[in-house]
Protein backbone atom coordinates (compact mmCIF):
# COMPACT_ATOMS: atom_id res chain seq x y z
CA UNK A 1 0.00 0.00 0.00
CA UNK A 2 1.33 3.44 -0.93
CA UNK A 3 2.38 5.93 1.70
CA UNK A 4 0.47 9.24 1.77
CA UNK A 5 2.59 12.40 1.75
CA UNK A 6 1.23 15.92 2.24
CA UNK A 7 3.02 19.12 1.21
CA UNK A 8 1.90 22.22 3.07
CA UNK A 9 2.95 25.79 3.82
CA UNK A 10 2.91 26.82 7.49
CA UNK A 11 0.10 29.29 8.13
CA UNK A 12 1.62 32.02 10.29
CA UNK A 13 -1.88 33.24 11.21
CA UNK A 14 -4.13 30.17 10.98
CA UNK A 15 -1.56 27.84 12.57
CA UNK A 16 -0.66 30.23 15.39
CA UNK A 17 -0.29 28.06 18.47
CA UNK A 18 1.84 29.88 21.00
CA UNK A 19 -0.82 30.19 23.72
CA UNK A 20 -2.19 27.46 25.95
CA UNK A 21 -5.67 27.77 24.43
CA UNK A 22 -4.39 26.69 21.00
CA UNK A 23 -6.26 23.38 21.34
CA UNK A 24 -9.58 25.24 21.36
CA UNK A 25 -9.10 26.66 17.87
CA UNK A 26 -8.79 25.25 14.36
CA UNK A 27 -5.22 24.98 13.08
CA UNK A 28 -5.04 23.63 9.51
CA UNK A 29 -1.71 21.80 9.65
CA UNK A 30 -2.55 20.12 12.94
CA UNK A 31 -6.06 19.31 11.67
CA UNK A 32 -4.53 17.87 8.51
CA UNK A 33 -3.02 15.07 10.59
CA UNK A 34 -6.31 14.40 12.39
CA UNK A 35 -8.54 13.79 9.35
CA UNK A 36 -10.78 10.76 9.55
CA UNK A 37 -9.97 8.33 6.74
CA UNK A 38 -6.97 10.36 5.58
CA UNK A 39 -3.90 9.23 7.51
CA UNK A 40 -0.78 11.22 6.62
CA UNK A 41 2.42 9.19 6.70
CA UNK A 42 4.66 12.20 6.10
CA UNK A 43 4.13 15.95 6.14
CA UNK A 44 6.53 18.23 4.25
CA UNK A 45 6.07 21.51 6.16
CA UNK A 46 7.33 24.63 4.36
CA UNK A 47 8.14 27.81 6.31
CA UNK A 48 10.65 30.66 6.33
CA UNK A 49 13.38 31.03 8.91
CA UNK A 50 11.43 33.73 10.81
CA UNK A 51 8.71 31.20 11.67
CA UNK A 52 10.96 28.45 13.00
CA UNK A 53 9.60 28.68 16.54
CA UNK A 54 5.99 28.34 15.33
CA UNK A 55 6.98 25.46 13.04
CA UNK A 56 8.58 23.61 15.96
CA UNK A 57 5.41 24.10 18.05
CA UNK A 58 3.23 22.72 15.23
CA UNK A 59 5.56 19.75 14.73
CA UNK A 60 5.39 18.96 18.45
CA UNK A 61 1.58 19.21 18.47
CA UNK A 62 1.30 16.93 15.44
CA UNK A 63 3.43 14.40 17.30
CA UNK A 64 0.82 14.54 20.09
CA UNK A 65 -2.25 13.94 17.88
CA UNK A 66 -0.60 11.67 15.28
CA UNK A 67 2.63 10.10 16.58
CA UNK A 68 3.06 7.93 13.46
CA UNK A 69 3.20 10.93 11.15
CA UNK A 70 6.72 12.01 10.18
CA UNK A 71 7.11 15.78 9.78
CA UNK A 72 9.94 17.27 7.77
CA UNK A 73 10.84 20.94 8.04
CA UNK A 74 11.62 22.74 4.74
CA UNK A 75 12.88 26.34 4.92
CA UNK A 76 12.00 28.57 1.95
CA UNK A 77 12.37 32.32 2.39
CA UNK A 78 10.07 34.59 0.36
CA UNK A 79 11.14 38.23 0.25
CA UNK A 80 7.65 39.16 -0.99
CA UNK A 81 5.03 36.40 -0.58
CA UNK A 82 2.71 38.34 -2.93
CA UNK A 83 5.21 38.47 -5.78
CA UNK A 84 3.92 35.89 -8.22
CA UNK A 85 7.21 35.37 -10.06
CA UNK A 86 9.24 34.94 -6.87
CA UNK A 87 6.78 32.58 -5.19
CA UNK A 88 6.30 30.46 -8.31
CA UNK A 89 10.04 30.18 -8.94
CA UNK A 90 10.78 29.14 -5.36
CA UNK A 91 8.01 26.55 -5.20
CA UNK A 92 8.91 25.22 -8.65
CA UNK A 93 12.56 24.84 -7.61
CA UNK A 94 11.43 23.02 -4.48
CA UNK A 95 9.30 20.65 -6.56
CA UNK A 96 12.00 19.96 -9.13
CA UNK A 97 14.58 19.14 -6.49
CA UNK A 98 12.21 16.95 -4.49
CA UNK A 99 12.68 13.20 -4.95
CA UNK A 100 9.14 12.20 -5.84
CA UNK A 101 8.44 8.47 -5.98
CA UNK A 102 4.90 8.03 -7.39
CA UNK A 103 5.31 4.26 -7.49
CA UNK A 104 5.35 4.01 -3.70
CA UNK A 105 3.83 7.32 -2.52
CA UNK A 106 0.70 9.39 -3.13
CA UNK A 107 1.04 13.17 -2.83
CA UNK A 108 -1.44 15.77 -1.59
CA UNK A 109 -0.72 19.50 -1.90
CA UNK A 110 -2.49 21.54 0.79
CA UNK A 111 -3.76 24.84 -0.64
CA UNK A 112 -5.46 25.94 2.60
CA UNK A 113 -2.50 27.86 3.99
CA UNK A 114 -0.16 30.37 2.39
CA UNK A 115 -1.09 33.46 0.39
CA UNK A 116 -3.49 33.32 -2.53
CA UNK A 117 -0.45 33.66 -4.78
CA UNK A 118 1.06 30.54 -3.25
CA UNK A 119 -2.22 28.68 -3.68
CA UNK A 120 -2.33 29.55 -7.38
CA UNK A 121 1.27 28.45 -7.77
CA UNK A 122 0.47 25.10 -6.14
CA UNK A 123 -2.37 24.72 -8.63
CA UNK A 124 -0.10 25.41 -11.60
CA UNK A 125 2.65 23.07 -10.45
CA UNK A 126 0.20 20.25 -9.80
CA UNK A 127 -1.74 20.69 -13.03
CA UNK A 128 1.51 20.75 -15.02
CA UNK A 129 2.54 17.51 -13.25
CA UNK A 130 5.72 19.09 -11.97
CA UNK A 131 4.25 17.86 -8.70
CA UNK A 132 2.69 14.44 -9.37
CA UNK A 133 -0.16 14.80 -6.87
CA UNK A 134 -3.61 16.18 -6.07
CA UNK A 135 -4.78 19.35 -4.35
CA UNK A 136 -6.23 19.22 -0.85
CA UNK A 137 -8.56 21.82 0.70
CA UNK A 138 -9.16 21.87 4.49
CA UNK A 139 -12.12 23.56 6.20
CA UNK A 140 -12.78 24.46 9.86
CA UNK A 141 -15.41 22.48 11.79
CA UNK A 142 -19.05 23.65 11.72
CA UNK A 143 -21.58 23.15 14.50
CA UNK A 144 -18.96 21.42 16.60
CA UNK A 145 -20.24 19.22 19.44
CA UNK A 146 -18.62 19.50 22.86
CA UNK A 147 -16.81 16.16 22.61
CA UNK A 148 -15.48 16.80 19.08
CA UNK A 149 -11.99 18.06 18.28
CA UNK A 150 -11.06 20.95 15.96
CA UNK A 151 -9.76 18.82 13.06
CA UNK A 152 -12.34 20.12 10.58
CA UNK A 153 -13.00 18.50 7.21
CA UNK A 154 -11.12 17.98 3.97
CA UNK A 155 -11.80 17.74 0.25
CA UNK A 156 -9.55 16.49 -2.53
CA UNK A 157 -10.06 18.82 -5.49
CA UNK A 158 -10.87 17.59 -8.99
CA UNK A 159 -8.96 19.97 -11.23
CA UNK A 160 -10.88 21.51 -14.09
CA UNK A 161 -8.53 23.91 -15.82
CA UNK A 162 -11.12 25.16 -18.29
CA UNK A 163 -12.92 27.01 -15.47
CA UNK A 164 -9.92 29.20 -14.66
CA UNK A 165 -8.92 31.47 -17.54
CA UNK A 166 -5.91 33.10 -15.88
CA UNK A 167 -4.53 29.80 -14.71
CA UNK A 168 -5.12 28.33 -18.17
CA UNK A 169 -2.95 31.10 -19.59
CA UNK A 170 -0.18 30.30 -17.15
CA UNK A 171 -0.50 26.62 -18.00
CA UNK A 172 -0.26 27.50 -21.71
CA UNK A 173 2.95 29.34 -20.89
CA UNK A 174 4.33 26.17 -19.30
CA UNK A 175 3.46 24.30 -22.49
CA UNK A 176 5.21 26.91 -24.60
CA UNK A 177 8.28 26.45 -22.42
CA UNK A 178 8.08 22.70 -22.99
CA UNK A 179 7.83 23.14 -26.77
CA UNK A 180 10.78 25.52 -26.70
CA UNK A 181 12.71 22.92 -24.69
CA UNK A 182 12.07 20.30 -27.38
CA UNK A 183 13.54 22.74 -29.92
CA UNK A 184 16.63 23.34 -27.72
CA UNK A 185 15.49 26.92 -27.22
CA UNK A 186 15.87 27.70 -30.95
CA UNK A 187 13.32 30.26 -32.19
CA UNK A 188 12.32 28.25 -35.24
CA UNK A 189 10.24 30.05 -37.87
CA UNK A 190 8.91 27.21 -40.00
CA UNK A 191 5.18 27.06 -39.20
CA UNK A 192 4.73 23.37 -40.08
CA UNK A 193 7.70 22.36 -37.93
CA UNK A 194 6.46 24.42 -34.98
CA UNK A 195 3.01 22.83 -35.22
CA UNK A 196 4.61 19.39 -35.24
CA UNK A 197 6.67 20.18 -32.12
CA UNK A 198 3.54 21.42 -30.33
CA UNK A 199 1.81 18.14 -31.15
CA UNK A 200 4.80 16.08 -30.04
CA UNK A 201 4.81 17.95 -26.71
CA UNK A 202 1.17 17.07 -26.09
CA UNK A 203 1.64 13.43 -27.10
CA UNK A 204 4.74 12.67 -25.03
CA UNK A 205 3.30 14.30 -21.89
CA UNK A 206 -0.08 12.56 -22.13
CA UNK A 207 0.80 9.21 -23.70
CA UNK A 208 3.16 6.31 -23.08
CA UNK A 209 2.57 4.80 -26.53
CA UNK A 210 5.52 4.32 -28.91
CA UNK A 211 6.54 7.33 -31.00
CA UNK A 212 8.10 6.94 -34.47
CA UNK A 213 10.38 9.73 -35.71
CA UNK A 214 11.06 9.60 -39.44
CA UNK A 215 13.07 11.78 -41.76
CA UNK A 216 16.40 11.93 -43.54
CA UNK A 217 19.74 11.33 -41.86
CA UNK A 218 20.87 14.37 -39.89
CA UNK A 219 17.38 15.86 -39.54
CA UNK A 220 17.69 15.76 -35.74
CA UNK A 221 15.89 12.56 -34.74
CA UNK A 222 18.42 11.54 -32.08
CA UNK A 223 18.56 15.01 -30.55
CA UNK A 224 14.76 15.28 -30.45
CA UNK A 225 14.49 11.81 -28.86
CA UNK A 226 16.81 12.85 -26.05
CA UNK A 227 14.89 16.10 -25.55
CA UNK A 228 11.63 14.12 -25.35
CA UNK A 229 13.17 11.99 -22.62
CA UNK A 230 14.44 15.02 -20.69
CA UNK A 231 11.00 16.64 -20.90
CA UNK A 232 9.28 13.49 -19.65
CA UNK A 233 11.84 13.19 -16.86
CA UNK A 234 11.26 16.80 -15.75
CA UNK A 235 7.50 16.15 -15.74
CA UNK A 236 7.96 13.01 -13.57
CA UNK A 237 6.62 10.82 -16.36
CA UNK A 238 9.66 8.54 -16.28
CA UNK A 239 12.24 7.82 -13.62
CA UNK A 240 14.63 5.49 -15.45
CA UNK A 241 17.47 6.21 -17.90
CA UNK A 242 17.59 7.13 -21.58
CA UNK A 243 18.98 4.21 -23.59
CA UNK A 244 19.89 4.76 -27.24
CA UNK A 245 21.02 2.16 -29.77
CA UNK A 246 21.63 2.43 -33.51
CA UNK A 247 20.06 -0.73 -34.90
CA UNK A 248 22.22 -0.49 -38.04
CA UNK A 249 25.17 -1.56 -35.88
CA UNK A 250 23.46 -4.76 -34.70
CA UNK A 251 24.23 -7.87 -36.69
CA UNK A 252 23.44 -11.57 -36.29
CA UNK A 253 23.29 -13.24 -32.89
CA UNK A 254 24.87 -10.20 -31.28
CA UNK A 255 21.69 -8.21 -32.02
CA UNK A 256 19.55 -10.47 -29.82
CA UNK A 257 22.06 -10.40 -26.99
CA UNK A 258 22.48 -6.62 -27.13
CA UNK A 259 18.76 -5.93 -27.07
CA UNK A 260 17.36 -8.71 -24.89
CA UNK A 261 20.39 -9.90 -22.93
CA UNK A 262 21.62 -13.44 -22.41
CA UNK A 263 22.36 -15.90 -19.64
CA UNK A 264 25.81 -17.25 -18.89
CA UNK A 265 26.78 -19.97 -21.35
CA UNK A 266 24.00 -19.14 -23.81
CA UNK A 267 26.50 -19.24 -26.67
CA UNK A 268 30.24 -19.41 -27.28
CA UNK A 269 31.84 -16.43 -25.56
CA UNK A 270 28.94 -15.77 -23.16
CA UNK A 271 31.16 -15.95 -20.07
CA UNK A 272 28.77 -13.94 -17.92
CA UNK A 273 25.15 -12.85 -17.79
CA UNK A 274 24.06 -9.72 -19.68
CA UNK A 275 20.88 -7.80 -18.92
CA UNK A 276 20.42 -6.23 -22.39
CA UNK A 277 19.35 -2.73 -23.38
CA UNK A 278 15.60 -3.30 -22.99
CA UNK A 279 16.07 -4.26 -19.36
CA UNK A 280 18.43 -1.32 -18.84
CA UNK A 281 15.69 1.03 -20.06
CA UNK A 282 13.23 -0.11 -17.35
CA UNK A 283 11.16 2.87 -16.08
CA UNK A 284 12.83 5.05 -18.71
CA UNK A 285 12.94 5.59 -22.46
CA UNK A 286 14.43 3.29 -25.12
CA UNK A 287 15.35 4.93 -28.44
CA UNK A 288 15.85 2.45 -31.28
CA UNK A 289 17.42 4.54 -34.03
CA UNK A 290 17.26 3.13 -37.57
CA UNK A 291 14.75 0.53 -36.40
CA UNK A 292 14.20 -0.50 -40.03
CA UNK A 293 17.61 -2.21 -39.95
CA UNK A 294 16.49 -4.78 -37.34
CA UNK A 295 16.07 -8.36 -38.49
CA UNK A 296 12.62 -9.95 -38.56
CA UNK A 297 13.32 -12.11 -35.48
CA UNK A 298 14.39 -9.10 -33.44
CA UNK A 299 11.33 -7.21 -34.67
CA UNK A 300 9.04 -9.99 -33.39
CA UNK A 301 10.63 -9.94 -29.93
CA UNK A 302 10.49 -6.14 -29.81
CA UNK A 303 6.78 -6.23 -30.57
CA UNK A 304 6.12 -8.61 -27.67
CA UNK A 305 8.28 -6.54 -25.34
CA UNK A 306 6.31 -3.41 -26.25
CA UNK A 307 2.90 -5.01 -25.85
CA UNK A 308 3.46 -7.31 -22.87
CA UNK A 309 6.45 -5.64 -21.18
CA UNK A 310 8.10 -9.07 -21.07
CA UNK A 311 10.70 -10.89 -23.15
CA UNK A 312 13.04 -13.90 -23.04
CA UNK A 313 16.82 -13.31 -22.90
CA UNK A 314 18.97 -15.50 -25.18
CA UNK A 315 19.39 -18.96 -23.63
CA UNK A 316 17.02 -18.23 -20.74
CA UNK A 317 14.03 -20.32 -19.70
CA UNK A 318 12.48 -17.56 -17.60
CA UNK A 319 11.10 -14.26 -18.88
CA UNK A 320 12.15 -10.88 -17.54
CA UNK A 321 10.06 -7.71 -17.44
CA UNK A 322 10.86 -4.14 -18.40
CA UNK A 323 8.45 -1.21 -18.53
CA UNK A 324 9.80 1.47 -20.85
CA UNK A 325 8.50 3.92 -23.42
CA UNK A 326 9.74 3.25 -26.93
CA UNK A 327 10.94 5.94 -29.30
CA UNK A 328 11.99 4.73 -32.74
CA UNK A 329 13.77 6.50 -35.57
CA UNK A 330 14.22 5.68 -39.24
CA UNK A 331 15.17 7.28 -42.53
CA UNK A 332 13.46 4.45 -44.43
CA UNK A 333 9.91 4.14 -45.74
CA UNK A 334 8.71 1.42 -43.35
CA UNK A 335 5.41 1.14 -45.19
CA UNK A 336 7.31 0.22 -48.36
CA UNK A 337 9.50 -2.18 -46.36
CA UNK A 338 6.33 -3.88 -45.08
CA UNK A 339 5.16 -4.39 -48.67
CA UNK A 340 8.55 -5.90 -49.56
CA UNK A 341 8.49 -8.21 -46.54
CA UNK A 342 11.47 -6.49 -44.89
CA UNK A 343 9.53 -5.16 -41.91
CA UNK A 344 6.79 -6.79 -39.84
CA UNK A 345 3.35 -5.37 -40.50
CA UNK A 346 2.20 -5.86 -36.89
CA UNK A 347 5.21 -3.99 -35.48
CA UNK A 348 4.73 -1.18 -38.00
CA UNK A 349 1.07 -0.90 -36.98
CA UNK A 350 2.15 -0.61 -33.33
CA UNK A 351 4.73 2.06 -34.12
CA UNK A 352 2.51 4.00 -36.49
CA UNK A 353 0.14 5.30 -33.80
CA UNK A 354 2.25 8.44 -33.42
CA UNK A 355 4.50 9.13 -36.41
CA UNK A 356 6.25 12.43 -36.92
CA UNK A 357 8.36 13.24 -39.96
CA UNK A 358 11.24 15.63 -39.34
CA UNK A 359 11.77 17.69 -42.49
CA UNK A 360 15.14 18.06 -44.19
CA UNK A 361 17.05 21.29 -43.62
CA UNK A 362 16.43 22.41 -47.20
CA UNK A 363 12.69 22.24 -46.42
CA UNK A 364 13.19 24.66 -43.50
CA UNK A 365 15.35 27.36 -45.03
CA UNK A 366 13.82 30.03 -42.81
CA UNK A 367 15.21 28.09 -39.80
CA UNK A 368 18.81 28.14 -41.02
CA UNK A 369 19.55 31.56 -39.49
CA UNK A 370 18.34 30.76 -35.94
CA UNK A 371 20.14 27.40 -36.12
CA UNK A 372 23.29 29.21 -37.24
CA UNK A 373 23.14 31.31 -34.06
CA UNK A 374 22.45 28.18 -32.02
CA UNK A 375 25.55 26.46 -33.40
CA UNK A 376 27.69 29.50 -32.53
CA UNK A 377 26.34 29.37 -28.96
CA UNK A 378 27.18 25.67 -28.80
CA UNK A 379 30.71 26.42 -29.99
CA UNK A 380 31.05 28.99 -27.19
CA UNK A 381 29.88 26.45 -24.59
CA UNK A 382 32.15 23.75 -26.00
CA UNK A 383 35.33 25.72 -26.73
CA UNK A 384 34.92 28.73 -24.46
CA UNK A 385 35.40 31.20 -27.34
CA UNK A 386 32.74 33.64 -28.56
CA UNK A 387 32.81 33.70 -32.37
CA UNK A 388 30.82 36.18 -34.48
CA UNK A 389 30.36 37.01 -38.16
CA UNK A 390 31.10 40.39 -39.64
CA UNK A 391 28.09 41.79 -41.48
CA UNK A 392 29.25 40.99 -45.03
CA UNK A 393 30.28 37.43 -44.12
CA UNK A 394 26.97 36.67 -42.40
CA UNK A 395 24.94 37.95 -45.34
CA UNK A 396 27.09 36.01 -47.81
CA UNK A 397 26.84 32.75 -45.84
CA UNK A 398 23.07 33.01 -45.36
CA UNK A 399 22.56 33.83 -49.04
CA UNK A 400 24.42 30.64 -49.95
CA UNK A 401 22.87 28.50 -47.18
CA UNK A 402 19.30 29.40 -48.14
CA UNK A 403 19.91 29.40 -51.89
CA UNK A 404 19.22 26.65 -54.43
CA UNK A 405 22.89 25.61 -54.65
CA UNK A 406 23.00 24.49 -50.99
CA UNK A 407 22.29 20.74 -50.90
CA UNK A 408 22.60 20.09 -47.13
CA UNK A 409 22.73 16.36 -47.85
CA UNK A 410 23.46 15.53 -44.18
CA UNK A 411 21.09 18.25 -42.99
CA UNK A 412 21.91 19.68 -39.55
CA UNK A 413 25.08 17.63 -39.30
CA UNK A 414 26.36 19.50 -42.35
CA UNK A 415 25.39 22.84 -40.82
CA UNK A 416 26.97 22.04 -37.46
CA UNK A 417 30.21 20.89 -39.09
CA UNK A 418 30.25 23.96 -41.32
CA UNK A 419 29.88 26.39 -38.42
CA UNK A 420 32.55 24.53 -36.43
CA UNK A 421 35.01 24.80 -39.29
CA UNK A 422 34.38 28.51 -39.82
CA UNK A 423 34.57 29.25 -36.09
CA UNK A 424 37.84 27.37 -35.77
CA UNK A 425 39.40 29.19 -38.72
CA UNK A 426 37.99 32.64 -37.86
CA UNK A 427 40.83 35.18 -37.38
CA UNK A 428 40.58 37.00 -34.04
CA UNK A 429 37.15 35.51 -33.31
CA UNK A 430 35.48 37.06 -36.40
CA UNK A 431 34.25 35.03 -39.36
CA UNK A 432 35.17 37.01 -42.47
CA UNK A 433 33.99 36.88 -46.07
CA UNK A 434 37.17 35.00 -47.04
CA UNK A 435 36.43 32.31 -44.44
CA UNK A 436 32.88 32.02 -45.78
CA UNK A 437 34.08 31.76 -49.40
CA UNK A 438 36.48 28.96 -48.48
CA UNK A 439 33.70 27.13 -46.63
CA UNK A 440 31.30 27.45 -49.54
CA UNK A 441 33.90 25.89 -51.87
CA UNK A 442 34.50 23.13 -49.34
CA UNK A 443 30.78 22.34 -49.01
CA UNK A 444 30.19 22.31 -52.76
CA UNK A 445 33.10 19.93 -53.27
CA UNK A 446 31.91 17.64 -50.49
CA UNK A 447 28.35 17.54 -51.81
CA UNK A 448 29.51 16.65 -55.32
CA UNK A 449 31.46 13.67 -53.96
CA UNK A 450 28.69 12.50 -51.66
CA UNK A 451 26.14 12.82 -54.46
CA UNK A 452 28.23 10.49 -56.64
CA UNK A 453 28.53 7.98 -53.78
CA UNK A 454 24.82 8.21 -53.04
CA UNK A 455 23.87 7.60 -56.66
CA UNK A 456 26.16 4.57 -56.73
CA UNK A 457 24.58 3.11 -53.61
CA UNK A 458 21.09 3.70 -54.98
CA UNK A 459 21.55 1.78 -58.25
CA UNK A 460 23.24 -1.14 -56.43
CA UNK A 461 20.58 -1.29 -53.70
CA UNK A 462 17.86 -1.52 -56.36
CA UNK A 463 19.29 -4.85 -57.51
CA UNK A 464 21.10 -6.33 -54.49
CA UNK A 465 19.16 -4.87 -51.57
CA UNK A 466 20.41 -2.80 -48.65
CA UNK A 467 22.14 -5.60 -46.71
CA UNK A 468 24.36 -6.63 -49.62
CA UNK A 469 25.07 -3.01 -50.55
CA UNK A 470 26.44 -2.05 -47.14
CA UNK A 471 28.76 -5.08 -47.16
CA UNK A 472 30.49 -3.99 -50.38
CA UNK A 473 33.91 -2.37 -50.22
CA UNK A 474 33.94 1.20 -51.51
CA UNK A 475 36.14 0.13 -54.48
CA UNK A 476 33.79 -2.68 -55.50
CA UNK A 477 30.71 -0.46 -55.07
CA UNK A 478 32.10 2.26 -57.35
CA UNK A 479 33.13 -0.28 -60.02
CA UNK A 480 29.83 -2.18 -59.88
CA UNK A 481 27.79 1.03 -60.10
CA UNK A 482 29.66 2.02 -63.27
CA UNK A 483 29.01 -1.39 -64.82
CA UNK A 484 25.30 -1.29 -63.95
CA UNK A 485 24.82 2.21 -65.34
CA UNK A 486 26.55 1.16 -68.57
CA UNK A 487 24.35 -1.94 -68.85
CA UNK A 488 21.24 0.20 -68.59
CA UNK A 489 22.47 2.40 -71.44
CA UNK A 490 22.74 -0.54 -73.90
CA UNK A 491 20.27 -3.07 -75.25
CA UNK A 492 22.58 -6.12 -75.27
CA UNK A 493 25.42 -7.55 -73.20
CA UNK A 494 27.71 -7.34 -76.25
CA UNK A 495 27.07 -3.61 -76.68
CA UNK A 496 27.58 -2.93 -73.01
CA UNK A 497 30.76 -5.04 -73.01
CA UNK A 498 32.21 -3.14 -75.97
CA UNK A 499 31.63 0.16 -74.13
CA UNK A 500 33.14 -1.11 -70.87
CA UNK A 501 36.23 -2.80 -72.41
CA UNK A 502 36.82 -0.39 -75.29
CA UNK A 503 40.53 0.06 -74.54
CA UNK A 504 41.62 -3.37 -73.31
CA UNK A 505 39.86 -5.17 -76.20
CA UNK A 506 42.20 -3.45 -78.68
CA UNK A 507 45.18 -5.29 -77.18
CA UNK A 508 43.65 -8.73 -77.73
CA UNK A 509 43.47 -10.64 -81.03
CA UNK A 510 40.02 -11.92 -80.15
CA UNK A 511 37.71 -10.96 -77.36
CA UNK A 512 34.30 -11.83 -76.13
CA UNK A 513 33.18 -8.67 -74.35
CA UNK A 514 29.76 -10.07 -73.53
CA UNK A 515 31.31 -13.09 -71.83
CA UNK A 516 33.61 -10.91 -69.72
CA UNK A 517 30.62 -8.81 -68.64
CA UNK A 518 28.44 -11.84 -67.85
CA UNK A 519 31.18 -13.37 -65.68
CA UNK A 520 31.67 -10.08 -63.81
CA UNK A 521 27.96 -9.75 -63.06
CA UNK A 522 27.79 -13.38 -61.94
CA UNK A 523 30.19 -12.57 -59.09
CA UNK A 524 27.31 -10.57 -57.57
CA UNK A 525 24.58 -13.06 -58.48
CA UNK A 526 23.33 -10.90 -61.36
CA UNK A 527 22.48 -11.49 -65.02
CA UNK A 528 22.54 -8.84 -67.74
CA UNK A 529 18.73 -9.08 -67.97
CA UNK A 530 18.49 -8.11 -64.29
CA UNK A 531 20.33 -4.84 -64.84
CA UNK A 532 17.70 -3.49 -67.21
CA UNK A 533 14.91 -3.86 -64.65
CA UNK A 534 14.03 -0.91 -62.45
CA UNK A 535 12.32 -1.93 -59.21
Amino acid sequence: MKRRVAISILGTTLDMGKWDNRWSRWRPNVGLCQQSGLFIDRLELIHDNHATALANRIIADIATVSPATEVRSNVINFRDPWDFSEVYTNLRDFARSYLFDPDTEDYLVNITTGTHVAQICWFLLTEARIIPGQLLQLSPPRDREAEQDFSGTHRIIDLDLSRYDEIAKRFASEREDAASFLKSGISTRNAAFNRMIDEIERVVIRSTAPVLLTGPTGAGKSQLARKIYELKKSQRKVSGPFIEVNCATLRGDQAMSTLFGHVKGAFTGAASERSGLLKSADKGVLFLDEIGELGLDEQAMCLRAIEEKRFLPVGADREVSADFQLLAGTNRDLGEDVRKGKFREDLYARLNLWTFRLPALRERKEDIEPNLDFELRRYLEREGENITFNKEARERYLAFATGPQAVWSANFRDLSASVTRMATLAPHGRITADVVDDEVRRLNSFWRLSHDDGAADMIIEELLGNDATVRLDRFDAAQLATVLRTCREHATASAAGRALFASSRLEKKSSNDADRLVKYLARFGLRFEDTTKRI
